[in-house]
């Protein structure tokens, strides 16, 4: 009987260093994802502002510059989805709403569109005016117009 006990408790210690190394695991893999995800957002934010250099500087085909911004955005709202921390609210709140104004006010956003490639720019740089930038934009939309 004493042996059947000593080989239990060998074995519940051996399970307990492996639950540990798994959570261990697990933990660096989730902080891994998260920076990847980052990344990609930071990576979406840039080439939302590069599309709309490329037509400000050129003045040519807005509607597919445009559709570009509007999938980057939304690809940028995934990712800041995905990062789910509680750091992260109010940022993911503003481009949420930046990404809302571009799709329901299109009229008024162009007029705008060089204030919200600069908000995006400084998003990338990690500076936080950027999202001060964009609450801005969102808050010179006349919500009750086209």
């Amino acid at each position: 009987m004493k042996r059947k006990m000593v080989t239990a408790i060998i074995w519940s210690i051996i399970l307990l260093i492996a639950l540990l190394v798994f959570i261990g695991l697990y933990i660096d893999k989730t902080k891994e994802n998260k920076q990847r995800y980052k990344d990609q957002y930071l990576r979406n934010m840039s080439d939302a502002a590069d599309e709309i250099d490329t037509y400000l500087d050129r003045k040519i085909d807005y509607e597919m510059h445009y559709n570009m911004v509007l999938s980057d955005l939304g690809a940028a709202r995934s990712f800041i989805f995905l990062i789910d921390d509680e750091e992260w609210t109010e940022k993911q709140k503003a481009v949420n709403e930046l990404h809302y104004c571009l799709v329901k006010y299109p009229d008024q956003m162009k007029n705008k569109l060089k204030d919200v490639s600069d908000a995006l720019k400084d998003v990338y740089d990690n500076l936080d005016k950027g999202y001060d930038e964009m609450r801005a934009v969102v808050d010179s939309v006349d919500k009750l117009g086209s």
